[in-house]
């Protein structure tokens, strides 16, 4: 798949907080199956009114997660 739908589809989870989201780093190798790549993508969150807490600021990264994995079938590496 390309890394681009895995960036649609983190976009799409907070579309109001994102304001940017890029693909930092990708690996095929050692510890990666067969067929698969390591996909790094850092997300910029920037909220209009306030600053987030941390606790809503992991919500976010699970609601990210969560919709990347719906929409693309990807999951995080452990």
């Amino acid at each position: 798949m390309p890394a681009a739908d895995i960036l649609k589809a983190a976009q799409g989870a907070e579309r109001k907080l994102i304001t940017g989201i890029e693909v930092f780093d990708l690996y095929e190798g050692a510890g990666i199956p067969d067929g698969s790549k390591s996909v790094a993508v850092a997300v910029r969150l920037q909220p209009s009114e306030r600053t987030l807490t941390d606790a809503e600021i992991e919500a976010v990264s699970a609601k990210i997660v969560a919709e990347v994995s719906k929409k693309t079938g990807a999951t995080l590496r452990s």
